[in-house]
């Protein structure tokens, strides 16, 4: 029988039609396997798609009873997929749990449906992820009408990247004044909530009457709710530990300059013995935005680059930007030059100068784009297309004496 399920699942597997997999779930069903089913909830970063949620929806009305968890994370599935699955989930034989919607490029419709779920008299969803998509306020009053239906049991919100500001978390603390009874856990970091909305939601955190145990709200500003790649600032460190011995870290482990005496760092194997570069702790893999400014009379590289990268020779195996593991912009007083295995594009400096770069990394999309900031302006460079396999670590290589790079802090 174990033969049979597995030539089973292994045609679902492939690219056919939609009536052809509903047909194998249902074979799987009579061979009495429901570990597909089960396997669902990693379907993270699958490149599924609204007709992927139809297929699900519809397998899902003949085997509605095993589904407990399904991570959908980092997929196109739209507004339009989203409500498929919501027009099936509400069903009251279905006793989903735990679903992520992280980064599905959803908005405010999505969360029109999903109240069809959160208000349902046999509600069973106690953990909803939708962070990182644009639901903004509206969104989040629909979710809060949700939460404050009695019948509502949600214990985790996580709505983080979501754009947010004072007026969403006043919807949700009215919904939580409501309905004070299940939610521990909630997750508004990386959005504007404003000294207003954080006390709203604080005061929800210290009412007696409220269950809510944890309040995430780091990592906020005004600018999480403006359009463009600055909304996906993030914080970076640099890695004493990969740091070449020609090259000293001040700031907090947040600038880098280059020295004349060699300074004394501890052996190590992820050190750059040759090449005078260092990486940052974070490794990278999603929307993420940072700024770093360089000493612009001497130049630098702002790179980013797979931990896999070279990092004991000197040549083009463990430089930024020749070889197929890094990708660099090479600033100099008069031009840039972006960079990747070995082949460059010569990039004129836009006017007026600066000697601030922006950078903008989407996984996922495959695109890392670098600007020219001044000011509030950013001004496109250049942009590389790519199938990245492996997190990026934002790098910088100090190639001329007296030059230095520091990571920018965002308020």
């Amino acid at each position: 029988m174990k033969p049979m399920t597995q030539f089973v699942k292994q045609k679902i597997s492939e690219d056919i039609s939609p009536d052809r997999t509903i047909n194998l779930f249902h074979c799987l069903k009579e061979l009495g396997d429901t570990s597909l089913l089960q396997e669902i909830k990693r379907l993270d970063r699958c490149d599924l798609s609204p007709s992927s949620c139809k297929i699900l929806a519809k397998a899902l009305q003949e085997s509605p009873s095993h589904l407990r968890e399904l991570d959908m994370s980092d997929n196109d599935l739209l507004d339009e997929g989203v409500k498929q699955l919501c027009l099936e989930l509400k069903e009251p034989k279905h006793k989903l749990q735990m679903w992520r919607l992280k980064q599905c490029h959803i908005s405010k419709a999505s969360c029109e449906m999903m109240v069809l779920l959160l208000q349902r008299t046999s509600s069973s969803l106690r953990e909803l992820d939708m962070s990182n998509n644009d639901l903004q306020d509206g969104g989040v009053e629909l979710l809060s009408e949700g939460l404050r239906q009695p019948h509502c049991k949600l214990e985790k919100m996580r709505l983080s990247f979501c754009g947010i500001s004072y007026r969403g978390c006043a919807f949700l603390s009215s919904a939580l004044i409501s309905n004070p009874s299940y939610l521990k856990l909630l997750d508004v970091s990386y959005n504007h909530p404003g000294d207003s909305g954080v006390r709203e939601l604080m005061d929800r955190l210290n009412d007696p009457s409220c269950k809510l145990e944890t309040l995430r709200h780091d990592h906020g500003g005004e600018y999480r709710i403006k359009p463009g790649p600055r909304r996906y600032a993030c914080e970076l460190t640099l890695d004493p530990n990969t740091a070449n011995r020609s090259l000293y870290l001040s700031e907090g482990d947040t600038k880098v300059s280059t020295v004349t005496v060699e300074y004394q760092y501890d052996d190590h194997p992820w050190r750059f013995d040759c090449n005078p570069q260092v990486l940052c702790v974070e490794g990278l893999s999603s929307r993420c935005y940072w700024e770093a400014e360089w000493s612009t009379d001497y130049g630098a590289h702002i790179a980013v680059a797979y931990k896999s990268i070279e990092r004991k020779r000197k040549n083009h195996e463990s430089s930024f930007g020749l070889n197929d593991k890094s990708w660099s912009l090479r600033c100099d007083a008069t031009s840039y030059c972006a960079c990747h295995n070995g082949e460059g594009t010569d990039i004129p400096a836009p006017s007026p100068r600066s000697s601030r770069v922006g950078v903008y990394l989407d996984w996922k999309a495959g695109t890392l784009s670098f600007y020219s900031v001044s000011s509030d302006t950013l001004t496109h460079l250049h942009t590389f297309h790519a199938t990245f396999t492996q997190p990026l670590v934002p790098g910088f290589g100090l190639p001329n004496d007296n030059s230095s790079v520091t990571l920018c802090q965002f308020t």
